[in-house]
């Protein structure tokens, strides 16, 4: 379906991609409430631009459609209105609303959004303004991840004036990258308070709990998925696949993931009791064992791999590296005995087509890719395929940036990860539970994306990055022990010598 003002998307995505970077990037009051203007700007103006006309009509007539846009209104602002008493809640609240998608529809178009993430943001931003004109809220970004990250938004924003699919690229900017821009803004900028690594581990640990259950229920009654696609496929297998509250076995598979990572960390650090947390993991993995999804078990092996080799002796460091040698070589003879009968196509699950097909947009287009989602569409016709370019979306994250971002965005990528895992270093050496926390979630994301998309279209991702520098900039406010380091991480002097910790602390607070 094409873009009904294409025109005005580009123009939009110009005007977002300004906006994002600065409230990334801002340091004082009158910056961050500017790019947040801006940043809203081109929100509305690619919302209008990607919804046709007489779907546009349909928020102020009939009568039911314009109540329904007020009641939701009225709801946002009576959320912000409990942020500005409650700012300290912002953190736990986003969280607890990242992973549900709701199916929903404007007027002929109908898609999975995640409409509670978008309702608790908005209100958060609301309320962030509100506090920043009270000088409530004078907390920045380190610029140790605020420069990749606004370098990231800005140059993919700027990607759609040349992107092969203008509406694939448009929804990534309106639904994704922009609004978690403001969501790492609004966590960094949210007081920080000693009990929170504890509620946002207890909430991931819940949600997965939620999810596995779930599973467990449609895995014993073989009830009702919303992945069609999968309700289909199980009807003629063996086995059935379950999805929990998603369309996807793999997504749900990531955050049952997450939580047994956060898991293992607590009972590596004794802080929660080890038969306890023994019974969550194990509920945890019976609810993920029925998703058949590689792309999960691969990232559980790499994270429970990682949390034990760091916090684990030197003897349970040899035992790990032998046994994932030897874990890593049986699975690579199992994938080529399986290719030898069959193909490494339908071993890997179709991956090896996708890094193929992927893999030739990047050769077409080297420098600077084919746009912000555009590497589907550029694939297809580029490499022929007799797919739909739905079914040719990469599944390895850097292949799809360096395809869509060409080289100058995939190093602009690497950056981001390298500038993340330094602050999850700096946070861990402060708070080791927290920092290795959140390492372990952030692990998991990125080893998942290196087999399966939405990398950067999860907002735990983001979370994960907002939460390293909240930490971070809030152990420096304090003056924790440890602040020595900071100054060559938070601010600098513009010429590369970094300032005195007194004017890092002022600056960075």
């Amino acid at each position: 379906m094409p873009v009904p003002h294409g025109d005005l998307a580009q123009l939009a995505a110009v005007v977002g991609a300004v906006g994002a970077a600065i409230v990334l990037l801002s340091r004082r009051r009158v910056e961050l409430l500017a790019g947040l203007g801006i940043a809203v700007a081109g929100e509305a103006m690619l919302a209008v631009a990607l919804i046709p006309g007489h779907d546009l009509k349909r928020f102020v007539t009939p009568a039911t459609h314009l109540g329904a846009l007020v009641f939701g209104v009225l709801v946002i602002a009576a959320v912000a209105w409990a942020f500005v008493r409650w700012p300290v809640a912002v953190p736990v609240a986003l969280l607890a609303a990242a992973p549900f998608r709701i199916s929903t529809s404007v007027g002929t178009q109908k898609a999975y959004l995640l409409d509670p993430l978008y309702v608790v943001l908005a209100a958060a931003v609301l309320a962030l303004v509100v506090r920043a004109g009270r000088g409530q809220a004078d907390r920045a970004l380190p610029r140790l991840i605020a420069y990749p990250a606004a370098a990231f938004v800005f140059y993919t924003g700027l990607s759609l004036l040349w992107t092969h699919d203008l509406r694939a690229g448009s929804i990534e900017l309106l639904f994704f990258l922009f609004p978690f821009s403001a969501l790492v803004v609004v966590v960094v900028r949210s007081p920080y308070r000693a009990w929170h690594p504890r509620a946002l581990a207890v909430t991931l640990v819940a949600l997965g709990a939620l999810f596995s259950a779930v599973a467990l229920f449609q895995r014993l009654t073989h009830g009702h998925l919303l992945a069609s696609d999968v309700e289909r496929a199980n009807a003629y297998t063996s086995y059935f696949r379950v999805t929990s509250l998603f369309k996807d076995p793999s997504v749900f598979g990531r955050h049952v993931v997450i939580a047994i990572g956060v898991l293992l960390v607590a009972t590596w650090l004794a802080r929660v009791r080890f038969w306890v947390a023994a019974a969550l993991i194990a509920f945890l993995f019976l609810g993920l064992l029925p998703a058949y999804s590689q792309s999960s078990f691969v990232a559980l092996f790499a994270v429970t791999l990682a949390v034990s080799f760091v916090l684990g002796g030197p003897v349970l460091r040899r035992v790990l590296v032998v046994g994932a040698v030897v874990c890593v070589l049986a699975g690579a003879a199992f994938v080529a005995a399986t290719a030898v009968s069959d193909s490494a196509r339908q071993a890997t699950s179709g991956r090896t087509r996708l890094a193929r097909v992927a893999w030739i947009v990047f050769e077409h287009h080297p420098v600077v890719g084919v746009g912000i989602g555009g590497q589907p569409q550029a694939s297809r016709k580029e490499a022929k395929t007799q797919l739909s370019a739905k079914r040719d979306k990469s599944h390895t994250t850097p292949l799809t940036v360096a395809a869509e971002l060409g080289i100058i965005g995939f190093f602009i990528y690497v950056a981001l990860m390298a500038a993340t895992t330094r602050v999850l270093y700096l946070v861990t050496q402060r708070n080791r539970a927290l920092g290795l926390g959140a390492a372990s979630v952030f692990l998991t994301l990125f080893v998942h994306s290196l087999f399966y998309a939405g990398f950067f279209e999860d907002p735990i991702a983001w979370g994960v990055i907002g939460v390293a520098a909240w930490a971070l900039t809030s152990a420096a406010r304090r003056g924790s022990r440890g602040a020595d380091v900071l100054p060559q991480v938070l601010e600098d002097s513009g010429d590369g010598r970094p300032q005195r910790a007194s004017a890092e602390v002022h600056h960075a607070g």
